[in-house]
């Protein structure tokens, strides 16, 4: 349970729950930037990017995980964040990743003049290159 100096933070997939529990700060990837969460943050709603949500002063013993897309809402002492996807660092499968950034780029270029394409080009590199970037630290 989240107290003045806590929050409450739930991770959830599609899938499952990965999980529910108590935080001092929440740092996590939005489309337009990183937030950082503390107890008493104001209220908010923003679009889930791609890259590592990091848990301080949590219990877990995995206070890292990357996260593609979704929805995340923030609330004075709690942080909801419903992601596509989430895995842990050391879990990454780090070939995929680089085959999911070669994909990346072939539709990059092929995307042209289209923005459509372009815009999911980009959405495809930025998850791959979170993923990779993730994996190559999964210590922290």
């Amino acid at each position: 349970m989240a107290t003045d100096t806590q929050l409450q933070v739930t991770l959830v997939t599609p899938e499952r729950i990965l999980f529910d529990t108590t935080a001092a700060s929440v740092d996590l990837p939005s489309r337009t930037g990183r937030i950082e969460v503390l107890p008493g943050h104001a209220p908010l709603v923003a679009e889930l990017g791609a890259g590592d949500v990091t848990l301080q002063g949590s219990t877990l013993e995995t206070t890292r995980w990357n996260v593609s897309w979704g929805f995340v809402e923030v609330l004075p002492n709690r942080v909801t964040i419903l992601a596509n996807d989430a895995v842990a660092p050391a879990a990454i499968d780090v070939d995929a990743a680089r085959q999911q950034l070669e994909h990346a780029h072939s539709l990059w270029n092929a995307a042209g003049d289209d923005a459509e394409a372009y815009d999911a080009a980009n959405h495809v590199l930025e998850e791959a290159q979170a993923r990779l970037a993730s994996a190559e630290n999964p210590a922290s």
